[in-house]
């Protein structure tokens, strides 16, 4: 079963999406401020986006919707295929360690 997030109709849909990569980072979570609430008198309502810059930090970063801009699709393309490189030679560095530990010898 997938997992399923309701929002109140009177609430503004969210621009962006958990896990969704953006300029800013990756966006690892998000919540809301509805009008006429303290929190929205003070910091304005709407969406707020907790996001990652560097996957490799534990920095994290709180930014309003209008504060984030989100990749182009030749952006997005290059990030996804530079990932798909790397874990390609990972794997291809721990196949070459299991040839190596088993004689050369795999059940592959």
């Amino acid at each position: 079963m997938q997992p399923t997030v309701s929002i109140p109709q009177h609430w503004a849909y969210p621009r962006f999406t958990l896990d969704q990569r953006t300029e800013q980072g990756t966006i690892l979570g998000l919540y809301y401020y509805p009008s006429g609430t303290e929190l929205a008198e003070q910091f304005d309502e709407g969406w707020r986006y907790v996001l990652m810059p560097n996957k490799n930090s534990d920095e994290i970063s709180y930014l309003k919707e209008d504060q984030i801009q989100p990749l182009t699709p030749e952006e997005l393309f290059q990030q996804i295929t530079a990932e798909i490189d790397f874990y390609q030679q990972q794997i291809s560095i721990l196949q070459q360690q299991l040839v190596v530990l088993t004689g050369g010898f795999t059940n592959a």
